[in-house]
């Protein structure tokens, strides 16, 4: 058994290692690697051969995390893992989008990467570690692949940034981004901030690099220490040159003309685009038609990519006519939808979101139950992308991949504009309408909309956009382009979207795809995102300048109280019972729950009766009787030998028969009290043994004149 290990040690003593040749040696590559406790093993395999027809990279990358890395069961009925949770689903795309841009154009063999976590303590953050065991799967594997990249997280805790930090040091971090990058170029940014300037951005970026080409060298260093440095030879593509160049011959022109046309209409333009297309087809012959379908496709998009890349850079002439720092039209509305707590439109050109929002109480708390994680989400957004969006005609077969990322990109945008300690569970859903380019970015400022509509009070607006690029000889020839089409995302060199407010990015999520993106021209795009950023947030305002001051009508009104943790008990009473039937009379929701020496009392309803009613019984519960006070009491039974009445709510005494009036009372009937009479009785004493309770209603009452005795 050849084992091979690889170690680094980290700016605070930590250490990395990577070990190959020990585990699942079946596998084209496989690495364990190692922070502290945690330790995750990366696989991977290739197919041999690319099946017929291919021309795309058919990469699967996936990440698990086993419950018993930490010790843990999962929950369910079968006690196992099953589907993929969110998190793992976002970890695999973090994963994909750095290896997928870096396989050769032409390698197309079905390729499977699987991360898996084995080992942890709780401590340090495993996902930061996936993309470097990704790649150095890959690079003691003979796999083609333009590697090594690795990931690493930077925080900045207390004005100070900190690469891969813990979880702890995350809790207390104002901004948190995950870097992808080669020893050469980054390759793909994700993460959220609390309101940082554009300059804090590129400079946690620069703190990443710097720590992943020292992770990058460590993987060189191990490919050729198992020699791998050779990879396999394969031929997945056949070509034919006479026919590509007959194709740029004959369309380029044509396709030019209709690139620097400035036609707004996407279906058109892309009518227009597939009618050149068809025109050369029709003039093949039919059996050679048939036969090269596939070639004529492919190098037919390689004429429109040029087209268009051509006419942005020599001419400034993008698709739609639009200079390269222009925001398409932009119209919205609120409460567009009666029955929702708050509802937007959000149309920026072709693309278009309808969001509503959702408020509630405490029950309607997302439980989290994963293997490192346990708790609860207030704050959720959920994103959906109808096939009729982009005009499509298929069904729609769930939430895939992308509704994931797009929609946690959003939740990651606007939850840090949600005030502290806010009594409403809150769900936003972003329903794409219509697409042709950056729908999460139109989420963002939709659910923006619906969340002020809602009468939620965020701390600000936000607003997105998403910035493009179009880039040659390593970037000193380039264009940045803002509010990107679909075309241009697809045919362009970025993707690059930022959302924040007036005063700092909240979020980020950047893909590239080119080398050589120097940090001159991130610069560039960070500041005309800014521009752009600014335009809509102040189209958001026109139509919705601040939250509302009060909430629909059909919204639940919640009110927090917090009592003493002794006292959840008795709120609660014996099997539920005292809270229970606090309900039932009040018609409103309560639940309670322990928060370190206090009780959170949560009172849900939708009338502002129903509430004073339950906080009235509440405070009754949690108020201490003081001996000497006088108590309204209801008569909850009669007893031959007095009457059980409840003076403060959830707390009965017994008002004995001789504590009802001076006079002598032989029986209960004769003193006229029956069950559901209201009387006040005076809090005599309280026994410090058992805890009874001695009240009087005499003691309320004049004392008649003693009579005197006749003399004799």
């Amino acid at each position: 058994m050849n084992v091979v290990t690889k170690t680094i040690t980290l700016g605070d003593g930590r250490t990395i290692s990577i070990e190959t040749g020990k585990l699942a040696k079946q596998a084209d590559g496989s690495v364990m690697v190692r922070m502290g406790n945690t330790m995750l093993l990366a696989t991977v395999c290739s197919a041999k051969d690319a099946a017929p027809g291919t021309d795309f990279m058919p990469l699967s990358v996936d990440y698990k995390e086993k419950f018993a890395s930490f010790g843990r069961f999962p929950g369910g009925f079968l006690r196992r893992e099953g589907r993929a949770s969110d998190y793992e689903i976002l970890v695999s795309r973090l994963v994909d989008r750095a290896l997928r841009p870096l396989f050769p154009d032409d390698f197309h063999a079905e390729t499977f990467v699987t991360v898996t976590l084995f080992s942890s303590d709780g401590v340090d953050i495993p996902d930061a570690l996936a993309g470097l065991a990704a790649s150095a799967a890959l690079a003691v594997s003979d796999v083609p692949f333009n590697g090594p990249i690795s990931e690493c997280r930077v925080a900045r805790v207390d004005g100070k940034f900190i690469v891969n930090p813990t979880f702890e040091q995350l809790n207390d971090a104002d901004m948190e981004i995950m870097v992808a990058a080669t020893l050469d170029n980054i390759m793909m940014v994700e993460g959220e901030m609390k309101e940082v300037s554009e300059a804090d951005l590129l400079n946690a970026m620069k703190v990443a690099h710097e720590a992943i080409k020292v992770q990058c060298q460590m993987q060189l260093e191990l490919m050729e220490a198992v020699g791998k440095t050779v990879k396999r030879t394969y031929n997945h593509e056949e070509n034919d040159e006479d026919l590509k160049k007959d194709i740029w011959a004959k369309t380029y022109d044509k396709v030019y003309v209709l690139a620097t046309a400035c036609n707004a209409d996407k279906h058109a333009r892309s009518e227009n685009f597939e009618a050149v297309k068809a025109e050369y087809i029709a003039a093949m012959d039919t059996d050679e038609a048939a036969a090269k379908k596939g070639l004529v496709g492919k190098y037919y998009h390689q004429v429109e990519k040029e087209a268009m890349r051509r006419s942005i850079l020599d001419e400034g002439k993008r698709l739609d006519g639009r200079k390269t720092t222009e925001i398409r039209p932009i119209w919205s509305e609120v409460d567009y939808l009666p029955g929702a707590h708050g509802s937007a439109v959000f149309t920026r050109g072709e693309t278009q979101s309808l969001t509503t929002v959702t408020l509630g109480t405490k029950m309607d708390e997302k439980l989290v139950d994963e293997a490192l994680i346990r708790g609860k989400e207030r704050f959720l957004l959920h994103y959906n992308f109808p096939p009729f969006s982009t005009g499509e005609a298929r069904a729609s077969r769930g939430v895939g991949r992308r509704e994931v990322g797009h929609g946690n990109l959003a939740l990651r945008a606007l939850k840090n504009m949600i005030p502290d300690n806010y009594p409403y569970v809150i769900r936003v859903v972003s329903d794409i309408l219509e697409s042709n380019g950056s729908s999460s970015m139109a989420t963002v400022c939709a659910g923006t909309l619906a969340l002020m509509d809602a009468g939620v009070a965020i701390s600000k607006p936000v607003s997105g956009i998403a910035m493009g690029l179009i880039s040659e000889n390593k970037g000193t020839n380039f264009a940045v382009l803002s509010d990107i089409l679909g075309d241009e995302d697809h045919l362009g060199d970025m993707d690059f979207k930022v959302t924040g407010t007036k005063d700092g990015i909240t979020a980020t999520q950047m893909d590239i795809k080119v080398d050589g993106l120097s940090f001159e021209i991130l610069e560039k795009a960070l500041s005309q995102a800014k521009e752009g950023r600014m335009h809509i947030l102040g189209k958001i305002q026109e139509t919705l300048a601040a939250p509302r001051e009060d909430m629909k009508p059909n919204a639940p009104r919640i009110v927090v109280m917090f009592i003493p943790k002794e006292m959840i008990g008795a709120i609660i009473g014996p099997g539920g019972k005292i809270i229970q039937n606090m309900q039932a009379e009040t018609g409103a929701n309560i639940t309670i729950e322990e928060i370190g020496d206090q009780g959170r009392v949560e009172i849900a309803a939708n009338n502002k009766t129903a509430i004073d009613a339950a906080i009235a019984k509440i405070k009754g519960i949690v108020a201490i009787p003081e001996v000497g006070e006088t108590y309204p009491s209801k008569v909850k039974s009669v007893m031959p030998y007095g009457a059980f009445v409840e003076f403060m709510p959830g707390k009965e005494g017994l008002l004995h028969i001789s504590e009802l009036d001076w006079k002598r009372i032989e029986t209960m009937d004769q003193s006229g009290i029956k069950e559901g009479d209201v009387i006040d009785v005076k809090l005599l004493d309280i026994d410090q043994k058992t805890g009874k309770f001695k009240l009087s209603r005499k003691a309320l009452m004049p004392r008649p004149p003693r009579e005197e005795k006749p003399a004799e």
